[in-house]
């Protein structure tokens, strides 16, 4: 039997070593009034345990609430020895109250499902985490993100509704409101083409999430379309926040680079900075801005080494100064011997010229030069006419997210496969599978893509393909980076 969700109410807590913020839990907050709470004693603040760029607080059984009476309202002691504190007052739902409709999305270690609360009959998200054999690691980051998501709350970041768990089961869902499409999805849609108020639209949109985020001390960290998510009424949100994490503005604490995919990474974090602020998500907008005037990625980089490259030729090599300031790395590893000019005026000519500046700004080798989600959206690409649309006005196109791009993908080359062995048969030409739609891809996955970059690695050594030593001294640099960083 299931409770029913009682009137939420607002707590005080603290989280990852954040000052306390007022958090206001919707549809999924356990009240639990106690009628001594504020005759007894405060407890001792708990000290956080650091991993990586994480850290977590884990509260000592305290004596209004001990851990089996909060297994007594559905959470497992597994995830109570580990994500605490960013379970706290709340309820979990149990999963026979839903119903699995479909299969929208999938990550390395998540899958998405579009369901129905069968409860009210709402149509949600539900994105099932999976853990390695219950590692508190595996644990901790899922309560990372659910801590940030409490933390946010903006028309423009999406919204965590709930939690579904159970006694019986390793697994946990995250309850979201349902989105119909990705602007992944959108892009990739043949005949669908962007006009410049569409465009201006959906940045205004995600540079506001962006802006709240960086606001509430949030790195989102993992910026692409299909991690833009927009319903029926034009409304965009930013989702996934499974790599993001609390900043200090101070820099006080390292952060991983291994985070961001790797078309939409800026150059610092393949340079290998450990100390970086909100740049890193705005270098991803400004590709995300240009990915939508030119109707496909700017710079589809296969490997580490590739995609400096490519942002080499686009934005230039960094400055003598920018060099001997940042102190990164791989500095010397990956400073080309001739400096490249910046072109990016030049390749997006025939952009809007309003966009260039902010395009210019975004894009900026050096992240401080990127200035601030606010700046941006003051820039004179919103403030000139043609203006951003309202998104109510957008036009209303059938579901599509990048996981039905990709479904379409496999299906079309499957095709090209049978086709190619009937040819055979026949003695006709035979049809190579590389012959393929001249159109963008789909961005590979951030996690996926460390393994990728291992697999091309591996096999530049072990055919001996090297053009020039330069190459042969990355590609040996990256196997040994990736091969210490694979999990972060």
């Amino acid at each position: 039997t299931v409770a029913s969700p009682r009137h939420p109410r607002t707590r005080r807590r603290r989280s990852c070593g954040e000052p306390s913020t007022e958090i206001s839990v919707v549809n999924a907050v356990d009240p639990v009034v106690d009628v001594e709470e504020k005759e007894r004693p405060k407890q001792p603040k708990q000290k956080a345990r650091h991993t990586g760029d994480f850290s977590v607080s884990i509260p000592a059984p305290e004596r209004r609430r001990t851990p089996s009476d909060l297994n007594q309202q559905g959470w497992p002691s597994w995830l109570m020895a580990v994500a605490g504190e960013a379970i706290r007052d709340w309820t979990p739902r149990r999963a026979n109250t839903f119903e699995k409709l479909d299969r929208i999305g999938q990550g390395t270690y998540s899958n998405v499902y579009k369901a129905r609360d069968l409860l009210t009959g709402k149509i949600v998200a539900l994105k099932k985490v999976r853990f390695d054999n219950l590692e508190p690691e595996s644990v901790k980051f899922m309560a990372r993100e659910i801590l940030v998501l409490r933390k946010l709350n903006h028309p423009n970041v999406i919204k965590l509704e709930g939690l579904v768990t159970s006694r019986m089961s390793s697994s946990l869902y995250l309850i979201f409101e349902y989105m119909e499409h990705d602007l992944a999805g959108l892009a990739a849609c043949h005949g669908i083409k962007f006009t410049e108020p569409q465009v201006k639209c959906y940045m205004k949109q995600l540079l506001s999430g962006l802006e709240h985020c960086h606001n509430q001390g949030v790195l989102h960290r993992d910026i692409k379309g299909s991690n833009l998510l927009i319903d029926n009424e034009g409304i965009l949100k930013i989702a996934d926040f499974g790599l993001a994490t609390f900043y200090d503005p101070e820099q006080k604490k390292p952060l991983t680079s291994r985070v961001v995919t790797l078309w939409y990474r800026p150059p610092e974090l393949l340079l290998g900075a450990t100390y970086y602020s909100v740049g890193v998500d705005l270098w991803s907008a400004g590709c995300i801005l240009a990915e939508l005037i030119s109707g496909k990625p700017i710079m589809p980089g296969r490997t580490e080494v590739e995609q400096l490259h490519k942002i080499f030729k686009l934005c230039g090599s960094p400055s003598e100064q920018y060099w001997k300031k940042s102190k990164l790395p791989n500095a010397t590893l990956f400073k080309p011997q001739q400096p490249y000019k910046r072109c990016i005026a030049e390749t997006f000519k025939d952009f809007p010229s309003s966009s260039l500046p902010l395009i210019e700004t975004l894009l900026s080798i050096d992240p401080e030069e990127r200035s601030t989600a606010t700046a941006a959206l003051n820039s004179e690409f919103f403030t000139t006419e043609p203006y951003a649309c309202e998104p109510s006005s957008l036009p209303k196109y059938p579901p599509s997210k990048e996981m039905d791009v990709k479904l379409r993908d496999e299906q079309a080359r499957r095709q090209r496969g049978l086709a190619s062995k009937v040819n055979a048969v026949d003695g006709a030409r035979k049809v190579k599978v590389s012959e393929r739609a001249n159109r963008a891809v789909p961005a590979p996955e951030a996690n996926a893509e460390i393994q990728a970059n291992l697999d091309v690695c591996e096999t530049l050594f072990s055919s001996y393909s090297f053009t020039n030593a330069f190459t042969i001294l990355c590609s040996f640099h990256l196997i040994l980076r990736i091969s210490h960083e694979r999990s972060f």
